[in-house]
């Protein structure tokens, strides 16, 4: 068996200062470029590790070697070495730190999953989740292979996708029948889970919480009239602006097939059955008090 091919993927920082050696500049150009760099070093050991140490030290040249290469990335994916070191020499190391350091921030700031509390809006919280994700995306050793970017780039995907499940689970919140819920704990997955069960019954409604007497009469209205539950998904399509449509569209498909609430309420299941069966849909956004 042949060994496998491992490709050498430096950092970009890395690989632009080697092109010091080849490219056209003079030694004035590699002083400047190593004070910043040192300038910089400095500043995220004090805000983000322990300058008194040598570890601090290390730790905060390997976030300044992974934050001014992911920066880099982003400004020229598509673009090579000389192409990064020219931006290093034209702009300065602290404008590739700062794009880099953008991108963090703003992944930082969306959504991880679909269950959001009242501390994910606290600030104690939210620096600190900043600080992590910047450790944990850009540490990078010089002399190392190091995935930065393509880690940031698909962790942006992901949250980008919870964040549209978040903002179609807050949409629906407000137009909620009965007016708008406003807890600041929110089971997006949840909301989601109850506005397209009972949207079977039709008529558009919006049912973004619910106790368990108005899902016996829901049950009941559906067992006696035997809506299409098609026509009912369509009319509370109708009603969700365009923008939530993939996630919802992609929510009823899912539980077209898949939901035993949904397959079972035309039957004979039990009505404790089947409330306990929609408490594993709804989970937190469901009152199961008898009211």
């Amino acid at each position: 068996m042949l060994p496998a091919l491992v490709v050498e993927n430096l950092p970009r920082l890395t690989r632009a200062i080697k092109q010091l050696a080849a490219a056209a500049h003079d030694d004035e150009v590699a002083v400047n470029l190593a004070d910043e760099l040192s300038g910089i070093t400095a500043m995220v050991a004090e805000k983000f590790t322990n300058e008194r140490t040598a570890d601090g030290i290390q730790k905060a040249l390997q976030l300044t070697v992974g934050c001014v290469s992911m920066g880099l990335d982003s400004l020229l994916l598509d673009e090579g070495d000389g192409a990064a070191l020219d931006f290093l020499v034209e702009h300065g190391a602290e404008a590739a730190f700062q794009a880099g350091y953008r991108l963090v921030r703003e992944l930082s700031a969306l959504p991880e999953d679909a269950l959001v509390g009242e501390y994910d809006q606290d600030p104690v919280y939210t620096q600190r989740r900043l600080r992590d994700l910047f450790v944990d995306l850009c540490q990078a050793d010089p002399n190392q292979n190091w995935t930065g970017y393509e880690r940031y780039a698909v962790l942006l995907k992901q949250r980008k996708e919870v964040q549209a499940i978040v903002r179609l689970a807050g949409w629906l919140r407000r137009h909620h029948e009965r007016g708008p819920v406003n807890d600041s704990d929110l089971n997006a997955e949840g909301v989601i889970a109850l506005a397209i069960i009972f949207a079977i019954e039709g008529g558009g409604r919006v049912v973004a919480r619910t106790g368990q007497k108005d899902f016996e009469r829901f049950v009941k209205a559906v067992r006696k009239n035997k809506p299409d539950f098609e026509e009912g998904w369509a009319a509370l399509l109708a009603r969700v602006p365009a923008q939530h449509h993939p996630v919802l569209l992609e929510r009823i498909a899912n539980y077209r097939e898949h939901c035993t609430v949904v397959q079972n309420i035309r039957g004979r299941t039990a009505m404790k059955t089947l409330f306990a069966e929609l408490e594993n849909y709804a989970g937190s956004e469901l009152d199961a008090d008898y009211d």
